[in-house]
C-alpha cells in the first residue's frame, strides 16, 4: 500500500476544464433553473432563513413554511423578541428543531451587536453559532453578491463526480479538496447564478441515486461517467 508521502495528489481541474464546466453549467441553469422565492431577494435575513430551512429538508416542504415564517417574523428584530415556544411551533413540521433555536439565536445576536443586520465578512459570519462555512458562503454570495464559494451535499457530489471520482467523498481530506475545487471553478462574475446552478444541478441532474447521466451536459468530461454505485 502506498504511504501518505507517495500517495498521488488529488486532481484539480485545469483552466480549459474550468471554463467548459462554467459555460455548460450556466447554460443549463438558464434553461432549467428553478423559480424559487429566495432567489428574488438580496435581503440577508431572508437568505439566512431559506438556508437554515433547506438544511436536510426538501425544497417543496420548505416553500410554504418560508412564506409563513417571513409573514410572522419579517425581520431579525421581530424574531429576536418572539417567544421561543412560538418560534418552535411555527417551525413545525420541518423537524430538526435545533434549527429554529439557532435561527433565533442568530437574530438576537445580530440585534445586540449589529443593529439587526447580518455582516458581510466571512470571519464575523462564522462567529455566529449556527452559521458554518457553507451558510456563510451562501449569505455572502446570494445576499451580498460577493465572490464566495459554497459546498453543501449537492455541490460536493457534483464536484466529486465531475472532477475527482476516486477516493472517499465524505472524508475530511476530500471535503477540503472539494472546497478548493469550488473556489477554483467559481467565475469572476455571475457568482450568484453559478452557485445557484451548482445546487440545482445536484438536486435535479447529478442526484445521489440514479443520476440522469444520459441528459447531463457534463457527461463527456465527467470522471465518474458512466455512473457506478461506487461513485457517490
Amino acid at each position: 500500500m502506498l504511504g501518505k508521502k507517495n500517495a498521488r495528489p488529488l486532481p484539480m481541474p485545469l483552466p480549459p476544464d474550468r471554463r467548459r464546466f462554467r459555460q455548460r453549467l450556466l447554460t443549463w441553469y438558464g434553461r432549467h433553473g428553478r423559480d424559487l422565492p429566495w432567489r428574488k431577494t438580496d435581503d440577508p435575513y431572508h437568505i439566512l432563513v431559506s438556508e437554515i430551512m433547506l438544511q436536510q429538508t426538501q425544497v417543496d416542504r420548505v416553500l410554504p413554511k418560508y412564506a409563513e415564517w417571513l409573514d410572522k417574523y419579517p425581520s431579525m428584530e421581530v424574531l429576536a423578541e418572539a417567544p421561543e415556544q412560538d418560534v418552535t411551533k411555527t417551525w413545525y413540521p420541518l423537524g430538526y428543531n435545533i434549527r429554529p433555536k439557532r435561527l433565533q439565536s442568530i437574530a438576537r445576536e445580530s440585534v445586540a451587536k449589529y443593529g439587526g443586520r447580518l455582516p458581510s465578512d466571512e470571519a464575523t459570519l462564522l462567529s455566529f453559532k449556527g452559521i458554518g462555512a457553507y451558510t456563510a458562503g451562501a449569505i455572502r454570495s446570494f445576499a451580498f453578491r460577493e465572490r464566495a464559494a459554497i459546498l453543501d451535499t449537492n455541490v460536493a457530489r457534483v464536484l466529486f463526480r465531475v472532477f475527482v471520482a476516486k477516493g472517499d467523498p465524505k472524508s475530511h481530506a476530500m471535503t477540503r479538496h472539494l472546497w478548493k475545487i469550488s473556489e477554483t471553478v467559481m467565475p469572476q462574475r455571475q457568482v450568484f447564478d453559478f452557485n445557484q446552478a451548482l445546487m440545482d444541478f445536484g438536486a435535479m441532474i447529478c442526484v445521489a441515486r440514479n443520476p440522469k447521466c444520459l441528459v447531463c451536459p457534463m457527461a463527456k468530461s465527467c470522471r465518474a461517467f458512466p455512473f457506478t454505485p461506487g461513485h457517490k
